[in-house]
């Protein structure tokens, strides 16, 4: 119960650590929409893949509620390069979709902004947040991009714009942070 607690802080810290920042965003906050995570990624073609891996593990539900969530999203071209054969996407995957899915997630609403700054600030150039798979995700810059590393050494680079829903923020990533087991 207290390491739980203890992590589930973790996006706070991180938060507050942005507090501390120079103040300077990339594009200053965009404003959130009405709509939650799932409907945002519903709306998002970019994501038809996550989408039906999101129904598939019957978390939809989950990304619908109250949150915040942040949502590391793999586009449709993550999936494609990652080239295995699973399809998250499918009945026998079920137990492996909500894996991928837990392990894409944090607690909280973090914009590049609020990452970046936690990065700066921090010292070290790098920053950890835990998963709803309870797992650490280690954020780093490779010059003006940031860089999501997962422990098994997957990694993704944060793209395209973010995403803020009433519930969270989506971050849009060209990789994805597991590396898929094959089907059985």
């Amino acid at each position: 119960m207290t390491t739980y607690v203890h992590w589930a802080l973790v996006p706070l810290a991180v938060l507050s650590l942005a507090a501390c920042g120079d103040g300077k965003t990339d594009a200053g906050p965009a404003e959130p929409s009405s709509r939650t995570v799932t409907a945002t990624l519903h709306g998002n073609s970019d994501f038809g893949t996550l989408e039906r891996v999101l129904t598939n593990a019957g978390l939809s539900d989950v990304l619908e509620g109250t949150g915040p969530y942040t949502v590391f999203a793999p586009a449709d071209a993550a999936f494609t390069a990652a080239g295995s054969d699973a399809d998250f996407t499918t009945e026998p995957m079920r137990a492996q979709a909500a894996a991928l899915l837990r392990a894409h997630i944090v607690p909280g609403a973090l914009t590049r902004a609020d990452i970046g700054a936690a990065i700066d600030a921090g010292g070290t150039g790098i920053v950890q947040m835990r998963t709803m798979a309870d797992t650490l995700l280690t954020f780093s810059r490779d010059g003006t991009a940031i860089v999501v590393t997962a422990p098994d050494g997957a990694s993704a680079h944060l793209t395209g714009s973010e995403d803020l829903a009433k519930n969270g923020v989506i971050q849009p990533i060209d990789a994805l942070l597991i590396k898929p087991a094959p089907a059985a």
